[in-house]
């Protein structure tokens, strides 16, 4: 049987944090509950969770300097986060997502939007069934170990863009469509918007280095995995 995901929420508001714990653990998670980034940090240190809920406004570290921290560090880094936030606009949620949180949810939320988006990002997380290696041009991705490789030289992708990756590389030299990436690399995720796509994208292309200019916009249309890139592409 699998363990019950374990859930770390960041949250300085004790009636929110109350609240979110209360129907976390009423629908199979194990809520851990942090009101700032030192507590935060130690209940990292006691276990890797599963998934954290980060909010944007902390006392102290802010939520978007926790994300880069902990997308930064070996031991974080493949931990989905899902950021809190008060922030509507677009470049607020952008920035979020640049910092390294694989999604975001702005407040108020409901309850079933909240548990919608931990479940995607819990389901993008799992290993693909399918286990092969699949190979375009010089660059290698093994479904199995979680492992991509350019030239033979190892690279670090995220979890959501490494499931990106997999869906071009086995559909090479096909263009894909914003709405069309979000269904087969998102699944089910009906709230998230397309321009969290084009962050992903260039997420991608930055994990990639050299290798990143494989991925080629197609302006009006979408993107493709290109084996032979072409010199220079739009991002």
């Amino acid at each position: 049987m699998k363990a019950v995901p374990r859930v770390l929420l960041v949250e300085d508001e004790p009636a929110i944090a109350e609240l979110v714990a209360v129907n976390l653990r009423h629908n199979g998670f194990m809520p851990v509950w942090a009101a700032d980034g030192d507590a935060a940090e130690r209940e990292l240190d006691a276990a890797v969770p599963d998934v954290i809920l980060l909010d944007w406004m902390l006392p102290g570290q802010s939520g978007l300097s926790l994300a880069r921290k902990w997308r930064a560090a070996a031991r974080t880094k493949a931990v989905p986060i899902l950021m809190l936030t008060a922030r509507g606009d677009e470049p607020d949620k952008v920035a979020g997502l640049d910092a390294g949180a694989d999604d975001y949810i702005t407040k108020p939320f409901s309850t079933h939007e909240l548990l919608a988006r931990i479940r995607a990002v819990l389901r993008r997380r799992a290993p693909e069934p399918e286990s092969e290696a699949v190979t375009v041009g010089e660059l290698v991705l093994d479904a199995s170990t979680h492992r991509v490789t350019w030239r033979g030289q190892a690279l670090k992708l995220g979890p959501t863009e490494f499931k990106l990756l997999q869906h071009l590389m086995r559909n090479p030299e096909r263009v894909h469509s914003r709405s069309q990436l979000l269904d087969k690399v998102w699944g089910d995720h009906v709230f998230i918007e397309e321009r969290t796509v084009d962050v992903h994208v260039k997420r991608l292309r930055e994990s990639l280095g050299d290798a990143g200019a494989m991925v080629e916009t197609v302006r009006g249309a979408g993107y493709r995995l290109a084996a032979q890139p072409a010199a220079a592409n739009g991002g």
